[in-house]
């Protein structure tokens, strides 16, 4: 049972900071099931790789379970399953905890990663392997094995290699592992109580809660007992509305407030919808559409075909279906237009087959780490022919009167670009998803610090 985690990260010696082992040791520890040997096949000054091999005892499986057949003849020392995500969380606790002393700098840092598992045992097939690992942003690779190599009539198996790419940070990647591989495995070794809920809730933080198949992780991580289920879906809703959106609203008014004296907002929205015409965009989605702004305009205008909007936030979806419906449209005007909730970092095969994707005032609201996500969600995953994005430019924030010195438009801003942070970032775009970028001022342009927003159109070369 063997795992590896490849990176080309520069320095590639922080892979063993990270996990808290050093290169140069082969290292070994005792578990209740068996031994966990650490060890790195490769440290080269372009590429490292660690690897978990898990060497479970068959005695100890069996020892005190019964004598049924079952308990001897078993996949168990051979496949990933519970007992990875047990060594997962013993051999690698500081790492999985997000915890580095030496290096605490980088434990946030989205860095390039390969994970490689040799046995993964998928109920569902490769289907649902891509269903729990894409749409966290992973590019999927696997490799199926046949029943028995000398009787293919018996058809492929529910074994697979599995190869998982990303660039994100190594705590995120072992959170998902230790989550997903027993979701996979739909199997746990041990006794699941409450703890297990808690559990869940712990290691899935950040990324479950919009996760398109939590019912389905949820219920498998949990062994299928509907109480635990039921807790713990009730748990992530409360997670998912905490009721940040009436401050959400609150912060939002005092957004549009700053902006309110020179009109931005609607020059922003003329600017986006003369974008999209230039480029005959007639299918539209709004990832991250908040309350309906856009969406109002282009339903009201005939040259757009089919309008949906996104965003996390249901509470905004129910305002923007509110707002949408005071149009008073012909009732035939209303299937051009849906509504539905999901992250913009996680892949959804809603998000394919639009002619334009807008991104209007969104991505400074996510964290720095997970911007990556969202990049290869809509570029790589989506992959519409335009993709518009604005972003305030913190250059001119100076000339708001009523914006103190030093804040941010938004307090759930997590960050502000200057005009050229932010085409370096769509120039990085570019030159990873065969995209090319023209950029756009909108607002008043002042000579020393530029507009109050800037817009990128990214239009796609294939």
């Amino acid at each position: 049972m063997l795992l590896t985690i490849t990176t080309t990260h520069n320095p590639t010696t922080d892979l063993g900071y990270l996990l808290h082992k050093h290169p140069d040791r082969c290292q070994s520890f005792s578990l209740s099931f068996g031994q966990a040997h650490i060890f790195y096949p490769e440290v080269r000054e372009d590429r490292c790789t660690a690897a978990l091999l898990l060497d479970i005892d068959p005695v100890k499986l069996v020892r005190g379970r019964g004598t049924t057949l079952a308990e001897y003849v078993s996949d168990r020392p051979y496949v990933a399953s519970s007992f990875f995500s047990v060594a997962i969380a013993q051999v690698f606790s500081t790492a999985l905890a997000g915890r580095c002393k030496e290096r605490p700098e980088i434990v946030q840092t989205p860095i390039p990663l390969v994970a490689k598992l040799s046995v993964l045992p998928c109920r569902g097939g490769e289907v649902f392997l891509r269903q729990l690992f894409e749409p966290l942003g992973y590019t999927v690779v696997a490799e199926s094995h046949q029943l028995d190599e000398e009787f293919p009539d018996w058809g492929q198996s529910r074994y697979y290699t599995v190869k998982l790419q990303h660039t994100l940070p190594l705590t995120d990647l072992l959170s998902h592992l230790y989550v997903l591989i027993p979701v996979l495995d739909d199997e746990k070794h041990y006794w699941v109580n409450d703890e297990e809920v808690e559990k869940l809730l712990r290691h899935g933080e950040g990324w479950l809660t919009a996760h398109p198949a939590r019912q389905e992780i949820t219920r498998r991580y949990l062994k299928r007992q509907h109480r635990l289920t039921r807790s713990a879906l009730a748990k992530l809703a409360e997670e998912d509305q905490p009721d940040p959106d009436s401050i959400q609203e609150s912060h939002a008014e005092e957004e549009a407030e700053v902006e309110k004296p020179i009109s931005l907002n609607q020059q922003r929205l003329n600017a986006v919808v003369a974008a999209l015409k230039e480029n005959s965009a007639k299918r539209v989605i709004d990832l991250g559409c908040g309350q309906g702004s856009l969406m109002r305009v282009l339903l009201q205008d005939s040259f757009f075909e089919q309008i949906t909007g996104v965003d996390v936030s249901y509470r905004s979806l129910e305002v923007a279906r509110e707002r949408l419906d005071r149009l008073r449209l012909p009732r035939n005007q209303w299937n051009r237009m849906q509504l539905f909730q999901s992250a913009l970092t996680y892949q959804d095969k809603r998000f394919v087959g639009y002619d334009a994707a807008t991104a209007i005032e969104v991505i400074e609201h996510l964290d720095l780490p997970r911007l990556a996500a969202f990049e290869r969600s809509l570029f790589e995953f989506a992959q519409p022919k335009i993709a518009i994005v604005t972003t305030p430019n913190i250059e001119y924030n100076i000339k708001f009167e009523n914006l103190p010195a030093g804040k941010l438009r938004h307090k759930d801003h997590r960050f502000e670009w200057t005009r050229q942070e932010f085409q370096t970032w769509a120039n990085s775009v570019v030159e990873r998803f065969g995209y090319t970028v023209q950029f756009q001022s909108i607002g008043l342009e002042d000579p020393e610090v530029g507009s109050p927003t800037q817009m990128a159109v990214f239009n796609s070369d294939q």
